[in-house]
């Protein structure tokens, strides 16, 4: 029997199943084999899309250990840098979250050199910028270490740089989370006071946890107890003065007053007053972008939002004010979800229902496109390929409601509304049923997806719902497009990178569409989930890998492709 040893060791055409001889790639999750990305890539993918329900195939446990790992060993590299990006990615807004970026700046003060943790403590401000974000560091740090002299005073600066009025602020919103208040930070940090107006907000802040009520704070002197008068410090900030008043307030119209003189957040009003609608009439002008968009449900259920009202119009003008949603660094993941949650008129938690507001709807539509960095088209040809496999639709983009398999057709339409010449595609169950790919059968597993820019953004996440799945073969786009003699400049998947199931692996599948077509197309992998594989060759100069619902992510895909 003769062997043929071209089949057994062939670069050109491997399949998934197997890694491409000579190559550097290692076993994925879903069987198949990809290329490890790099740490710094990682980091990248870690601090944007977290690691938050795991995916189909890691469990959240062993996803978030492998991200810690591969964050310690950029640390141990060079933890400055590490620290750097941190603050990029968190100040920027790019991420939908910014729990990451708190959890490995927690990680730098834990693992770091005396260098990178004293950056890192320097640069605890821009990180955790509001008394939750705080909270939640100083979880972690419990979790990973005990509280040394640099810890204290970066904590302690947190509160003494502020202005007494906004540190007032603080106290008031953000009184405490994960088991932890501003008395706890307060008693272990020891920051001193650096005016009579700060003593007196300590002041208060002890009083307030301890239940002394509004004017004292009880100390041991000596063994014994002694009442001091916080005033006497200093002059209260009147945020705090009429906190205190909502709490003895005996009617609505006392409550508003106090919410219109005094500009006080949702969070300092008693819960019984929250089912009034003209206290949240009263809330809505003065109420943050971020704070609006999560309570659209809540004040369209009691009755304010609704089809031509003042509440409606005053919604609309600020979802429409793109310098708004900027300054107050909305993501495009938080108006994603607000538009799905909103749409389907209820909420994904709890009984809260509601009629939706069409304009409302519109609106947040529009603010979805406007909160991505402006993006100059590369006007080639470009194909984008979703990946609708089963792995994708059991990945949730940063723990949220949205699968990575809606989240991927959300921004492939930022793309789809910049370039004048475009299409897209799905994996996707062949017609005549199986997987497709390596399985046989039907149009290789592509469905052409017929989504417009025009389309809501509700609508196409039921259209690409409907998708059947398929195995996951990332080659089908340029195979694809070989047989049916297009020519594609740039081929963008949207993907988890999980794929196993063709006779072609993509990397290879592109050098033969380069052969036969167009020399220097160019192709983008645009990860969907924190995991370790990219689909991208990184000897290949033509291929990109980029974190999804990174908010800077379609304009560098266009700069790609373009140059």
């Amino acid at each position: 029997m003769t062997i043929n040893y071209a089949k057994l060791f062939n670069r050109h055409t491997t399949r998934q199943s197997q890694p491409i001889p000579g190559s550097t790639q290692v076993r994925n999750s879903g069987d198949g084999y990809s290329w490890q990305v790099d740490d710094w890539t990682r980091l990248d993918r870690f601090l944007i899309l977290g690691a938050e329900g795991g995916t189909y195939y890691i469990t959240e446990r062993d996803l978030v250990k492998q991200n810690h790992e591969a964050i310690v060993r950029c640390i141990k590299t060079d933890g400055i840098r590490v620290v750097n990006r941190i603050v990029e990615i968190s100040e920027g807004g790019r991420a939908p979250k910014n729990d990451p970026a708190i959890f490995a700046l927690a990680l730098v003060v834990t693992h770091g050199d005396a260098p990178a943790k004293a950056h890192a403590f320097v640069n605890l401000n821009k990180v955790c910028r509001i008394g939750t974000h705080l909270f939640h560091f100083t979880e972690y740090v419990n979790a990973m270490r005990g509280w040394g002299r640099g810890l204290r005073n970066a904590v302690g600066r947190w509160y003494v740089e502020r202005q007494a009025d906004d540190l007032a602020h603080q106290a008031v919103k953000y009184q405490q989370r994960d088991g932890c208040s501003h008395r706890d930070l307060l008693r272990l940090a020891h920051p001193k006071a650096p005016s009579r107006e700060h003593e007196a907000v300590f002041r208060w802040i002890h009083s307030a946890a301890e239940g002394q009520g509004e004017r004292t704070v009880k100390r041991k002197v000596n063994g014994e107890d002694r009442v001091a008068t916080y005033a006497a410090a200093g002059k209260l900030p009147t945020i705090i003065e009429a906190f205190e008043q909502t709490k003895k307030a005996s009617n609505k119209a006392e409550i508003i007053k106090l919410i219109t003189d005094h500009d006080l957040p949702r969070e300092a009003i008693p819960t019984q007053w929250l089912n009034e609608v003209e206290v949240w009439d009263a809330l809505l002008p003065r109420m943050p972008m971020t704070a609006m968009i999560r309570n659209l449900g809540k004040m369209t259920s009691l009755g304010l939002i609704k089809p031509f009202s003042d509440a409606k119009k005053l919604v609309v003008n600020k979802l429409s004010d793109e310098t708004q949603l900027k300054r107050a660094r909305i993501h495009p993941l938080a108006v994603l979800i607000a538009q799905k949650v909103y749409a389907q008129g209820r909420g994904d938690k709890g009984s809260l229902a509601w009629q939706p507001v069409s304009k409302i709807i519109d609106a947040l539509d529009a603010a979805f496109y406007a909160t991505f960095q402006n993006v100059e088209p590369c006007s080639k040809p470009v194909l984008l390929a979703l990946d609708v496999s089963g792995s994708m639709d059991g990945s949730r983009i940063v723990g949220s409601c949205l699968t990575a398999r809606e989240a991927s057709a959300a921004m492939a339409l930022v793309t789809a509304a910049t370039e004048p010449e475009c299409e897209i595609i799905a994996f996707s169950a062949p017609a005549g049923g199986g997987y497709g790919g390596m399985h046989g059968g039907g149009e290789s597993g592509i469905t052409r997806v017929a989504l417009s820019p025009r389309m809501r953004l509700d609508q196409v996440i039921k259209q690409v719902q409907a998708i059947p799945m398929g195995g996951t073969d990332c080659a089908l786009p340029m195979v694809w497009a070989a047989r049916n003699k297009l020519n594609v400049s740039g081929f963008i998947t949207y993907t988890d990178s999980e794929t196993w199931a063709g006779n072609i692996h993509p990397a290879q599948a592109l050098r033969q569409y380069r052969n036969e077509f167009v020399s220097d197309a160019k192709a983008v992998v645009v990860g969907m989930t924190s995991n370790g594989f990219t689909l991208a060759d990184p000897n290949d100069r033509g291929m990109l890998d980029v974190v999804g619902f990174d908010s800077t992510v379609p304009a560098v895909i266009a700069d790609f492709v373009r140059e």
